[in-house]
């Protein structure tokens, strides 16, 4: 394979451990049991003074309650700033929990609370569900702000993958609802393109999707969001945050991709399309990285680069 010749060489190791991703209907129960683990993270000695609790809070009209994550470094006296988090898996797999040791690292080595939302998953729900689960935790945060000890107008958002594509529906949901202010926008190589998982999609980039998420899992994947074939030619911004053509007076955004990823085109776009809106941001390609290349415990120096440049991000979005 092309892709091949341009792999970053530790990541070729990382590569050979991991297990192939046969994602359909049918192996759907075993990966989301098997995804719904926690992932290693730093010593426990690191984060031990982060405490963690889980709520359950009103959920959008008609549907049941959504439960959040919350982490807070223990001995914090004052007010903090705060991240809403959505976890990443395609928008059918993953829970809040599985990344669980990251946000506990997050509130430590920022000095912030950090809040991960468990949204319901597609194809038992499909948008707008997953996105109204995670504005309903929005407002609940700007609803509790004064309780929670949280400053209302440092809260952003930040996912991985599917999480990052809620999280930038997310913010366009709040700017154009117009009641909940979003800080910034944190994406780590976001899905929000449905196009590039439609069938016959044009490859205008042969290196990229060979490794970890590929062509035909990001077809499944938007299939089960939409509860439609993805490409058509009405689907809603806010269920695939490219499609939007009004970018203005979003929240300043954060943006890291691989180069051999599959959402690199889509990634790169959307950069564009922001700046061009007069959107402040910050845009990372990372040679030779393929899809989730920077999953704990980050042990390859590509991997090891793009987890500083983000928490460098978060801590001048979150502090100044």
């Amino acid at each position: 394979m092309a892709s091949d010749l341009l792999l970053d060489p530790e990541l070729k190791t990382l590569l050979s451990f991991l297990p192939p991703l046969n994602l359909d209907r049918e192996t759907l129960p075993l990966l989301r049991s098997m995804m719904g683990q926690r992932r290693p993270g730093a010593p426990e000695s690191e984060v031990s003074q982060v405490t963690s609790t889980a709520v359950d809070i009103a959920g959008p009209p008609d549907s049941p309650p959504v439960r959040v994550l919350c982490y807070r470094p223990a001995r914090a006296a004052s007010t903090l700033p705060a991240i809403l988090h959505m976890h990443g898996g395609g928008y059918v797999l993953g829970t809040a929990a599985s990344s669980e040791a990251t946000n506990r690292e997050l509130a430590a080595e920022l000095d912030c609370a950090v809040f991960s939302v468990e949204y319901r998953l597609a194809p038992e729900t499909p948008y707008p569900g997953p996105l109204e689960d995670c504005y309903a935790a929005l407002a609940w945060l700007h609803a509790h702000a004064g309780e929670l000890r949280i400053d209302a107008s440092r809260v952003g958002v930040k996912g991985e993958s599917a999480g990052a594509g809620l999280a930038a529906a997310l913010a366009l949901l709040a700017r154009d609802r117009g009641k909940l202010p979003v800080a910034f926008q944190h994406l780590i190589y976001p899905m929000i393109d449905d196009r590039t998982g439609a069938a016959g999609a044009p490859a205008e980039n042969a290196f990229v999707g060979t490794f970890v998420w590929t062509p035909e899992q990001n077809r499944f994947g938007w299939t089960c969001l939409l509860g439609t074939t993805p490409g058509g030619s009405d689907v809603s911004p806010y269920a695939a945050p490219a499609r939007a053509t009004n970018l203005a007076g979003l929240p300043p955004a954060f943006i890291s991709v691989g180069a051999l990823d599959l959402f690199l085109e889509e990634d790169l776009a959307y950069a564009q399309h922001l700046a061009r809106a007069g959107v402040p941001v910050e845009l990372h390609v990372y040679p030779g990285a393929f899809h989730a290349f920077d999953m704990p415990p980050h042990t390859s120096r590509v991997a090891q680069a793009a987890v500083r440049a983000s928490r460098d991000s978060l801590r001048k979005a979150l502090h100044g």
